[in-house]
């Protein structure tokens, strides 16, 4: 089935879509602010959605193992500003 979307609906996912590097690495920043207060399970869930993150924005994998195996928040935060500059 073929959806038809209005013209602001059309506008709005293009905009999404020319943006989504951007949304990701906000999103990202938003998840290194909430690994520093988070404990046990959560602490682990954040860095599953920090990984996922990181993949999406092409980061290499073996970065993101580093940046699992240290479990320094810091570290991905200096990932953050550096992906945020390019």
């Amino acid at each position: 089935m073929d959806r038809q979307y209005t013209k602001f609906q059309q506008r709005a996912i293009k905009n999404f879509y020319e943006n989504r590097e951007a949304i990701s690495i906000q999103r990202l920043g938003e998840l290194v602010t909430d690994l520093y207060l988070a404990e046990g399970k959560s602490r682990a869930s954040k860095w599953k959605q920090i990984a996922a993150a990181l993949e999406r924005l092409g980061v290499p994998k073996a970065q993101i193992d580093h940046l699992l195996k240290k479990d320094d928040p810091s570290l991905v935060a200096k990932k953050v500003t550096e992906l945020n500059s390019k």
